[in-house]
């Protein structure tokens, strides 16, 4: 962290396209964060307060609304007050900090859906291990793993990001990302470049894990309608939560590389953000809608909230 005296500060310049809308651009971020914050709380107090829910993939559910609370701390508060500010600054502990927690939310969504692939394979392919394949025991240390794996990775992306020498402050989004910052360094970033690339496929690796347990799963899904049933309940949410965090997070990767700078602000910027917006706002209301254990329990303990008062 030797580089922190020298850029105490960093500017985000994405929050020259906001200016004009400043107000409503508020109005929409709380309307947003408070529906996150709603949504998942409802979800994760659900499984948390029914025995019933005790299950792998409620736990696997519960860890993933708890994931989208940890990321999107990490930028919606500081993104409302500077929509509200007139200086867009962000101190370079802070930028770092802010790096650390949004990069590890993305890791570590992508690896409790690879959890929750696997244990729907278990579940349709392999029905009568189930019980003894995901223990008690065994759920806990996927659920641990899922956490300090991609935890980890970040230390290391951190710490190599901490020892590049700076040569500006400027970064062009709404909030610190790792690629911007490395942008920023007049030092050599080949280990940067190095880790990344290990980093990014390893990651793939869990898509195409998931994407081979789809696989099996269609198959075993055909044989019987018992199977068909449990793919269409608990796999079909599974994989639109997949397919939503997928694309958002490669639109924001592939722009960041490799966009164009003609695109207006605007464009940028909401590109920037679908990965913080749409994932965690939708992943808790696809597995709310279509899970009747978790819709029937959601409904049962509005119902009785609604009723004491």
């Amino acid at each position: 962290m030797s580089n922190a005296s020298s850029i105490l500060v960093f500017s985000l310049s994405g929050f020259s396209a906001t200016v004009n809308y400043r107000i409503t651009f508020f109005s929409l971020t709380l309307l947003c964060y408070g529906l996150i914050l709603v949504v998942n709380v409802s979800l994760i107090l659900t499984i948390m307060l029914d025995q019933n829910l005790h299950e792998p993939m409620y736990i696997f559910l519960c860890n993933l609304c708890i994931n989208g609370l940890y990321g999107t701390a990490a930028f919606y508060p500081k993104f409302a007050l500077d929509l509200l500010s007139d200086v867009h600054v962000i101190s370079y502990v802070g930028c770092i900090l802010q790096v650390f927690v949004i990069y590890s939310y993305a890791t570590i969504d992508f690896s409790i859906l690879a959890l929750m692939a696997y244990d729907r394979y278990v579940a349709i392919c392999r029905p009568l291990v189930y019980h003894s394949v995901m223990s008690a025991r065994r759920t806990a240390v996927l659920v641990s793993l899922s956490w300090l794996v991609p935890l980890c990775c970040e230390v290391v992306v951190i710490t190599l990001t901490s020892r590049l020498k700076l040569c500006g402050t400027k970064i062009q989004k709404l909030y610190c990302e790792n690629w911007s910052i490395v942008k920023l360094a007049c030092s050599s970033t080949a280990a940067n470049n190095v880790v990344g690339l290990i980093i990014i496929s390893f990651y793939c690796g869990h898509v195409l894990f998931i994407l081979y347990s789809y696989v099996r799963l269609v198959n075993s899904a055909l044989k019987s309608q018992e199977s068909r049933r449990k793919f269409t309940q608990t796999c079909v949410p599974h994989l639109l939560c997949l397919l939503n965090v997928t694309a958002a997070l490669l639109f924001d990767t592939m722009y960041s590389r490799y966009g164009s700078a003609s695109v207006p602000q605007n464009v940028k910027n909401f590109m920037a953000i679908q990965f913080l917006l749409m994932p965690p706002l939708l992943n808790p209301v696809i597995y709310g809608l279509i899970l009747t254990k978790i819709q029937y329990r959601v409904t049962t303990f509005l119902s009785c909230t609604f009723n004491s008062y």
